[in-house]
């Protein structure tokens, strides 16, 4: 048996599933297409999560909008991270030419332009279905865990969070937060220590300083109310298929900081908010996070272990996470280990630096007797990549060189006027769109003060009023000078009064 037919056989047996699956490419040997031997996914495993890499231009981009219309046109909901800007044009359908008739002709399947229900998010001033956190909903770990603090400062975050459970002071958004180590380091220093021990200052200022670094990559947008729920990603549109929502992200490469901090609450939110599901036969939500480096190059080793664990437990809720990088290396090696299906693009060797990272990229993935996987990394074409997934059983599929699928839908972005009109349109955009900016424990504290203050205030003043205001008189006789007139004039008196008697000093002496 021939090398192209032992290769035909192993696609065919390897890439069959019984449960429901869609078609990604066509399998290539030599640089060729073979007719017919189609690359498929099983929706069963995408909840094992993924990663799609590559070097800039190579396709990763369309990967990752082929694998979501997969997804959508099998009811599973999506939330893309459109960092670029590239992937609104999933709303509107794709054009025909010659190339993609061609490209999907080799691959054994007709080509259908179509538009996709898409419904717009911004975390920032793009336009869309705002959506928010509240800080408590964080809670004092996670807290803790984003603003990068030690034990001892994460000790005190926990004992802040408790002070304003215990007194029902709302933590809402960030000046709740700053207003209540504002008082607890002053006024309320005292009645924090008595109930709950001593605070350093140098904690409070630290926390606060770290708190106003996030401030100034624009989290005060994203923490407040309404509080966005994450039901609200899992909606199927009127003719069955899932809702792509598009979260417009387009400013976060200059605010990393506040990008991981909304990834790891809505991972977080979601592993707490959805219930254990098990093996499912397709997810629930699959999220894909493109440049995905943003989300660990401002990370601590402690945020890198909760996303760690959190991307291991998620699953189980029916959730996938793909990651979109240009270079695997940019995923730790604790998170890609969990990465179930893997899309490899072309990487580039410029340097000695990059032949090794190539090195390490194919050694990631399953070896094969039909690929020389370190020299193809270099030479797969645009829109083509390595590809192995997880079969229905878990178990790693054959590595396999893929001519992938061209989107159904436009491969460009959308005008600002199609994007309004989507925007317009939204029930969630009304939904979300106005900021409840109710009473919180910035509200209750600030009256607190300004009350512990007018009590200073009369407590002085009653002080000074109790001191009875002294007459001219009074001043006059209180003078030294007439204390000592009227010592002198006493004195005077005595003696004549003695003189009178006849009981003068000198006399009273001679009589002894």
């Amino acid at each position: 048996m021939d090398l192209t037919t032992r290769f035909t056989e192993l696609i065919n047996e390897k890439y069959s599933f019984k449960g429901e699956y869609f078609v990604i490419g066509g399998a290539m040997l030599k640089g060729e297409a073979l007719p017919g031997v189609q690359v498929k996914i099983p929706l069963k495993t995408m909840n094992r999560h993924g990663l799609i890499a590559g070097a800039t231009g190579t396709g990763k981009t369309k990967t990752l909008q082929v694998i979501a219309e997969g997804l959508s046109k099998a009811s599973v909901p999506v939330l893309l991270m459109d960092i670029k800007g590239d992937l609104s044009g999933i709303a509107a359908p794709g054009s025909t030419n010659d190339f993609i008739l061609d490209r999907m002709g080799k691959i054994g399947l007709s080509y259908n332009p179509s538009s996709y229900p898409v419904e717009f998010l911004t975390i920032s001033h793009e336009k869309g279905v705002r959506m928010r956190s509240t800080v408590t909903e964080f809670g004092p770990i996670l807290m803790a865990k984003i603003l990068g603090l030690n034990d001892t400062q994460e000790g005190v975050m926990s004992m802040i969070f408790k002070y304003c459970d215990d007194n029902h002071y709302p933590l809402l958004d960030l000046k709740d937060l700053i207003k209540v180590i504002q008082y607890i380091s002053n006024e309320g220093k005292e009645e924090i220590e008595k109930d709950y021990g001593k605070i350093s200052t140098t904690s409070t200022g630290t926390i606060l300083r770290k708190i106003i670094e996030l401030q100034q990559q624009g989290a005060d947008l994203f923490f407040g109310e309404p509080s966005f729920d994450t039901d609200d990603l899992m909606r199927i549109s009127d003719d069955g298929r899932g809702i792509i929502n598009v979260l417009r992200v387009i400013d976060m490469q200059k605010n990393p900081k506040l990008f991981s901090t909304f990834m790891l609450g809505l991972l977080a939110e979601l592993y707490s908010t959805l219930p254990e599901e098990g093996d499912m036969d397709k997810p629930k939500l699959v999220i894909f996070i493109d440049e995905a480096h943003l989300v660990f190059q401002e990370a601590t080793k402690a945020l890198l272990n909760q996303i760690e664990t959190v991307i291991k437990l998620i699953r189980s809720k029916g959730v996938g996470i793909f990651f979109c990088t240009q270079n695997p290396q940019d995923v730790p090696a604790s998170v890609l280990s969990q990465l179930g299906l893997k899309v490899q693009h072309a990487l580039r060797a410029f340097t000695a630096a990059d032949r090794k990272t190539i090195k390490l990229a194919a050694q990631n993935y399953p070896e094969t007797e039909f690929y020389n996987v370190e020299e193809t990394l270099t030479q797969l074409g645009t829109g083509e990549a390595f590809i192995t997934a997880l079969n229905e059983k878990g178990i790693p599929t054959p590595l396999v060189h893929t001519m992938l699928v061209a989107p159904e839908s436009r491969m460009d972005v959308l005008t600002e006027e199609e994007i309004s009109a989507i925007t317009n349109s939204s029930r969630l955009v009304k939904k979300y769109q106005n900021t409840i900016d109710r009473e919180s424990a910035y509200e209750i504290l600030h009256q607190k003060m300004e009350r512990m203050g007018t009590e200073v205030v009369q407590q002085k003043t009653s002080s000074r009023s109790a001191k009875k205001e002294q007459s001219t008189l009074e001043k006059v006789l209180d003078h030294s000078i007439t204390k000592q007139m009227g010592r002198t004039a006493a004195n005077i008196i005595t003696r004549s009064l003695l003189g009178a008697l006849g009981l003068t000093g000198s006399s009273s002496r001679k009589k002894k």
